[in-house]
């Protein structure tokens, strides 16, 4: 979804598909193209969204030069602080975050000042709220939203790719919840370069392809030995590293 053309009228209402028009970008999962930023919608509560999902899917838009929005919703679940110790990493990491609760109302206009004027893909994990996210955006939109399932993971409720006009004057798409997300095809030494808050450390690493796992004095790694880098986020990092480098050997 997202391919833009060019038409040949034909007619009234009536035309032909002459060209489509090379893509300025374009993601595999969500499968779309042509759009201005990835919002990830995650949430820390029924169900738990997987923070290694959600890198995954941040590492594909930077990869594919899309702004990224951190959302993380149902934040009415939670107890008070705990928003923002989710959130924290990834603000300090350089992207912009939100938190919501579609079911009451909250953080829906700063949402929406995000979206307006530009066209975005609403990008998650099954059950985390994006449909319900969308109605709460254009009341009369009724998207069908899900119950959880007996495992506390959502259910499928959005089957296709649907492009969205939300009252703040922007597009959206909205997208099948998502479980699994590959890496983009990228060299093991490129990866960090797509991870802002490594990225911004690794000139003051003593070897420039420094994969900041094994080498010595990496700045990267006295980052996060000194509480300037949030282990976990380094630490998936370093799961995806091992991964890339299993992928970048069948190419």
């Amino acid at each position: 979804m997202g391919d833009q053309v060019r038409v040949l009228v034909t007619g009234p209402a009536e035309g032909a598909i002459e060209a489509v028009l090379p893509r300025r970008n374009r993601l595999e999962r969500p499968a779309v193209a042509n759009v201005d930023q990835a919002v990830i919608v995650c949430s820390a509560r029924e169900p738990v969204s997987s923070l290694l999902t959600v890198d995954r899917m941040a590492v594909e838009a930077v990869h594919e030069n899309l702004a990224v929005l951190l959302c993380l919703n149902k934040i009415d679940l939670l107890e008070p602080g705990e928003a923002e110790r989710v959130l924290e990493p990834y603000r300090t990491a350089g992207f912009r975050t939100c938190s919501t609760s579609a079911t009451a109302g909250r953080g829906l206009d700063q949402l929406r000042r995000e979206l307006a004027g530009v066209v975005s893909v609403f990008a998650g994990e099954s059950g985390v709220g994006k449909s319900s996210l969308l109605n709460a955006l254009r009341p009369g939109l009724s998207l069908r939203t899900g119950e959880l399932g007996a495992w506390r993971r959502g259910r499928h409720t959005t089957r296709h790719v649907e492009l969205l006009e939300v009252e703040a004057g922007g597009l959206v798409a909205d997208t099948p919840g998502l479980s699994l997300v590959a890496l983009p095809p990228l060299a093991p030494s490129a990866l960090a370069g797509y991870w802002p808050d490594l990225a911004v450390l690794a000139p003051g690493c003593r070897f420039r392809s420094c994969l900041h796992r094994d080498e010595p004095d990496c700045r990267v790694k006295a980052a996060v030995a000194a509480g300037e880098l949030d282990r976990g986020r380094y630490e998936r990092y370093l799961g995806l590293l091992d991964e890339a480098e299993r992928t970048y050997r069948r190419y």
